[in-house]
């Protein structure tokens, strides 16, 4: 057997075995004790973060940040994986920024010197744009850890209008036009509430575990049931139409009417009243409320405040 081959095998070994012994690696290989331990030296230059345990009864073990074997990515494998790492580039905060950065470092390095051109090319006319927010979502990584263990977390949460301590288990996190948020549910589990995670001051690991309701997918699906039905009922210009098309809530329920104008009829959940009347009122005279009339009321008193503001 080729010394790559060894190599490569003893890099997959010793991330499957986690402990073990330079006689270990003897007797697996069919080698010296000698050449064990060189191997393994020239593994850990590799990159393998292996550490010496001194003792009679010590040997090696690998740290957390185990490093995983080479794998062969095809060309259009490699793009696919590099235009991922891409396409989180206009988020402020990442859950695992510095290692993203360094695995697509990795991956463009172990490119021939042909596909780094096209790879170059494509950078440049190739672009996942998304909003880039100016705040910090500092808590990514340690929130998705405590919700693979399970784990409540002790934090310190900026709303609107105030600064309150919570205990709460998060079900994950999720992004949405360039912020970060994470569902969680309070202790006992009664409901889950959505926090977004730049507004989080500080946060600190519970010694408590507890269950969660659900899953993030299966509550990321839920979130769009409707539970009190509400007829929303919205006459639009041309003008209208347009911007509404470019919302991806508003565009499937968008009707055109022969004279260049149209209307959405639809049904939406009582809860959302208020901001779908924050949007409306934004379009000001190229949308007009009918239904439900909660919504236009809104409307028009956001309208007469404006004009006070003004007029003051």
């Amino acid at each position: 057997m080729s010394k790559s081959k060894v190599l490569f095998d003893l890099i997959m070994y010793v991330n499957a075995k986690r402990s073990f012994t330079a006689q270990n690696v003897a007797d697996e290989f069919d080698i010296s004790l000698r050449t064990a331990h060189r191997y393994l030296l020239e593994i850990s230059e590799m990159g393998v973060p292996l550490y010496t345990e001194p003792g009679r009864n010590g040997g090696y073990r690998v740290l957390n940040n185990r490093v995983l074997p080479p794998i062969a990515f095809e060309e259009d494998e490699a793009f696919a994986i590099f235009f991922a790492f891409q396409s989180l580039k206009y988020y402020r905060s990442l859950p695992f920024e510095i290692n993203i950065a360094s695995a697509s470092g990795k991956l463009y390095a172990s490119l021939p010197d042909d596909l780094k051109t096209k790879m170059n090319r494509l950078d440049e006319v190739l672009s996942f744009w998304n909003l880039k927010r100016s705040v910090d979502s500092p808590y990514l990584k340690e929130i998705i850890e405590a919700a693979l263990r399970n784990q409540a977390i002790h934090m310190e949460y900026e709303s609107k209008s105030r600064v309150t301590i919570r205990e709460v288990v998060p079900l994950g996190v999720y992004a949405y036009n360039g912020f970060w948020y994470m569902p969680a549910s309070n202790t006992e589990q009664e409901h889950i509430r959505v926090f977004r995670i730049d507004r989080i001051l500080s946060l600190q690991y519970s010694d408590n575990t507890r269950s969660v309701p659900m899953k993030l997918d299966e509550w990321l699906a839920r979130s769009n049931e409707i539970m009190t039905p509400v007829r929303l009922y919205v006459l639009l210009t041309e003008e209208g139409m347009r911007q509404c098309k470019s919302e991806p809530w508003l565009e499937p329920y968008i009707k055109s009417a022969s004279n260049d104008a149209g209307c959405i009829d639809t049904v939406i959940d009582q809860s959302e009243i208020r901001f779908s009347a924050n949007y409306f009122f934004q379009l000001g005279t190229e949308a007009k409320v009918i239904e439900p009339r909660e919504m236009s009321e809104m409307i028009k008193q956001k309208a007469l405040e404006l004009m006070e503001h003004y007029n003051s």
